[in-house]
């Protein structure tokens, strides 16, 4: 391709740019942001060597620049759909942007449902969070309609499930007091590898790694204290639903302890679990200060017994 086409056909790229990745917040109307797979076909003589540009031949090309192609989206756009883990190649999610593929691959991406609110009163506001997005990205999109909000918990980006903002200082430092006490009641829902049978008690400290292997924690004598308990729900082929209490709030304490004990969490690639398109670990409810909030975990939760069993 000559560089004066490439120029123009990249400008009308960058012109015809969009946020696709999260709906504005007037949308707590339990609509979804649609992706649609890509269906698209490139003419190839295979996966190894593709014929481009009147002859001269390649293998292949960056992920995120193919989609980005194929999308008619920008390079930075398709790349942050494959970091947010939003991408898949025939059911497997990508996690590498710049992994070579073939040219003619065929590329799906994942819907993320909308933030719901759930409760609301003067002094707080609880949404149900959908997997795939940050606290803090929902935060954002609160903060358009009320700038008066504050963020009282966070979940990790691939967990769903109630998540809580206080709309006045002084409630939120009433909460947090309560976090620091350990007098809020934590319960999740999460599905494992592996057969647990029995419930038990986590009790093992945790320690956060620094270096090559930082955003993770690990089980240290010198860590901090932490503790788990977990109960088995059901059990279906070598999997196993759990419902998990946490009596701290540590960084990654569940994912850590479950998977110190032989049983990562489904979707935790970071900590051992098999890979799928989301971690199955949500949060189900929460009591304190005389409020209590629940809600199940989404439909889809339960689907990769469809697929694995």
């Amino acid at each position: 391709m000559k560089e004066n086409q490439k120029n123009t056909k990249e400008k009308k790229v960058r012109q015809n740019k969009t946020n696709r990745a999260i709906k504005p917040a007037d949308a707590f109307d339990n609509k979804t942001t649609k992706f649609k797979p890509v269906n698209k076909k490139t003419n190839s003589k295979n996966s190894d060597s593709q014929e481009r540009d009147g002859g001269d031949k390649k293998r292949g090309e960056k992920a995120y620049k193919i989609l980005a192609q194929q999308r008619k989206i920008s390079n930075n756009e398709a790349k942050k759909l494959i970091d947010n883990g939003l991408v898949s190649i025939g059911g497997r999610r990508i996690t590498i942007a710049r992994a070579d593929v073939a040219i003619s691959t065929k590329f799906s991406i994942r819907e993320i449902e909308a933030p719901k609110k759930i409760f609301e009163d003067i002094k707080i506001l609880v949404i149900n969070k959908p997997s795939m997005m940050t606290s803090d990205e929902v935060e954002e999109i609160l903060k358009k309609n009320n700038n008066e909000i504050f963020l009282l918990n966070r979940l990790d980006r691939e967990t769903s499930g109630i998540l809580l903002f206080g709309k006045n200082e002084e409630f939120q430092k009433e909460v947090i007091a309560e976090f620091k006490a350990h007098r809020v009641y934590k319960e999740y829902v999460a599905w494992v590898d592996g057969k647990l049978s029995e419930s038990m008690t986590i009790d093992k400290k945790l320690k956060k790694v620094s270096g090559e292997g930082q955003g993770r924690v690990v089980v240290a004598k010198d860590g901090v204290e932490a503790i788990t308990e977990v109960e088995p729900i059901s059990i279906y082929g070598n999997k196993t639903k759990l419902k998990v209490i946490i009596k701290t709030g540590r960084t990654h304490q569940i994912r850590a302890h479950l998977s110190s004990i032989g049983f990562p969490i489904v979707g935790d690639v970071n900590y051992g679990g098999m890979t799928y398109d989301r971690i199955l670990l949500h949060s189900k409810k929460v009591e304190f200060l005389g409020y209590s909030f629940e809600v199940e975990e989404p439909k889809s939760f339960d689907r990769f017994l469809n697929i694995n069993n």
